[in-house]
């Protein structure tokens, strides 16, 4: 009986320190909430530029930029930039729907950015073109990584539209874009085709254009007619369209400075031209201009106002926009 009893309580003994040990299901300590992987590579990124290099530690959230065509770059790619240079020259000349937030800080004008402004934004990254700012190159840097372009290059076998695009991509990859780049510049492209579809049902009398910007100086005419290389005049080449126009020598800005005289040898193309309400050169100084009434082009009623605010440089979204413009124009005549 008592090794019956000494069993019984031995049994009773070991299911108690059993039970003991075994803490309650719902109150297990609780496991840590898995880690969310990081929004950035922590790996630093090279960007190549006309300067030479930069690199970036992380993708840049504040960015200045000092040309036109790098904040539309950036608007392209749904970025904001925390300061731009003359924001209201952007607003007035950039004819495009990604628009510029409110909070925009403007630093300057493009030709003389406030370093001070600049500084005060302490952007992540800048973005400046070389043929403004390369002296001036040290003070940016000092401020934040900077990255300069040059959209008129010196090599001939480069266009301007060739630099646009190359720029874009490399923006793009500084910023973390590069398959949305590339989705803009595709769709850019396919503007290009619908256009020169549209052209072609146009039945224009002639497919060659002179493209020209032109205005007064000291009450003259001045006439810039677009070169090959400009980006413009490639634009209007992808569209199906050719230019006219050749100079003497290579015009790295991408046009020429001629005077109505020079006209008569493209005067059987299509005239497109650019020039301000309040200073209509061919309204006014040229209007009796025995040269000019006598173009072929003018007789023949084949020329194509683009509007005062047509911009003819800028990035890909400009680029849709004057492929949009000169379709139209060309299609009511």
């Amino acid at each position: 009986m008592k090794k019956a009893l000494h069993l019984l309580f031995f049994l009773t003994f070991t299911l108690l320190l059993a039970a003991c040990g075994q803490a309650p299901k719902e109150e297990a300590a609780p496991q840590p909430a898995p880690q969310s992987e990081p929004a950035q590579s922590a790996q630093p990124l090279t960007i190549e530029h006309v300067l030479g290099t930069v690199q970036l530690e992380k993708t840049p959230e504040k960015i200045v930029a000092l040309e036109f065509t790098y904040v539309e770059d950036l608007l392209a790619l749904d970025v904001q930039p925390v300061g731009v240079a003359d924001v209201e020259g952007f607003n007035k000349w950039v004819q495009i729907d990604n628009k510029l937030a409110a909070e925009v800080v403007d630093v300057g004008t493009r030709q003389e950015p406030n370093l001070e402004v600049i500084a005060q934004l302490q952007p992540d990254l800048i973005i400046a073109p070389k043929f403004r700012h390369e002296a001036i190159k040290d003070k940016l840097e000092a401020i934040a990584p900077t990255v300069f372009f040059e959209p008129y290059p010196a090599d001939e076998s480069i266009s301007q539209y060739d630099e646009m695009v190359q720029t874009f991509q490399t923006i793009a990859k500084a910023v973390g874009k590069e398959e949305q780049a590339e989705a803009v510049l595709n769709d850019m492209t396919q503007k290009f085709e619908e256009a020169k579809t549209r052209i072609e049902a146009a039945n224009l009398q002639t497919k060659e254009f002179v493209l020209t910007q032109a205005f007064s100086s000291a009450q003259a005419p001045v006439l810039r007619v677009f070169t090959p290389n400009a980006m413009a005049s490639v634009i209007l080449e992808k569209m199906g369209l050719t230019n006219a126009y050749r100079s003497d020598k290579f015009e790295v800005y991408g046009f020429a400075q001629v005077n109505v005289e020079a006209l008569t040898g493209v005067e059987k193309a299509n005239f497109i031209y650019v020039v301000q309400d309040d200073d209509n050169v061919f309204e006014n100084q040229l209007k009796e201009n025995a040269v000019w009434k006598n173009l072929t082009f003018v007789t023949e009623s084949r020329t194509y106002a683009l509007g005062g605010d047509a911009w003819l440089f800028g990035g890909p979204l400009s680029a849709k926009t004057l492929a949009d413009r000169v379709t139209s124009i060309l299609e009511k005549k």
